[in-house]
């Protein structure tokens, strides 16, 4: 069994499946409304197992009224992922910082020399 980040990311890997987050991300939708942009490029049933994908990780609630299958974001998942990649951002930051002084440092002659000449008088 997976953990859930990786259930997560997995959902989250497929071009549909972000597309239709993106349409929830507006508010709720039926299936046949999530469905529209798709059928062009696949049937009915692909989309609803994309729907399935995105349910079964927990992106997404479907509720049912009537004939009527209404979708809506679940936003848990997409939290914890986000606080899991916001910790390697944050880490990828304070890097690219250390590299940006570190460039500033020997792109400029004059700093440089003072440092070579400080270290040979130790």
């Amino acid at each position: 069994m997976k953990d859930p980040l990786s259930t997560t990311f997995s959902a989250l890997a497929d071009p549909t499946r972000r597309a239709i987050l993106a349409h929830l991300a507006d508010g709720e939708a039926n299936v046949t409304d999530l469905a529209k942009p798709f059928l062009r490029e696949m049937s009915l049933p692909a989309v609803t197992k994309h729907l399935k994908v995105l349910e079964n990780a927990g992106l997404i609630q479907k509720t049912v009224d009537a004939q009527w299958r209404t979708c809506s974001l679940s936003p848990a998942p997409l939290q914890e992922a986000s606080g899991w990649i916001e910790q390697y951002r944050q880490l990828w930051e304070e890097s690219f910082d250390r590299l940006e002084d570190y460039l500033k440092e020997i792109q400029n002659p004059k700093k440089r020399k003072g440092k070579v000449h400080a270290r040979k008088t130790k």
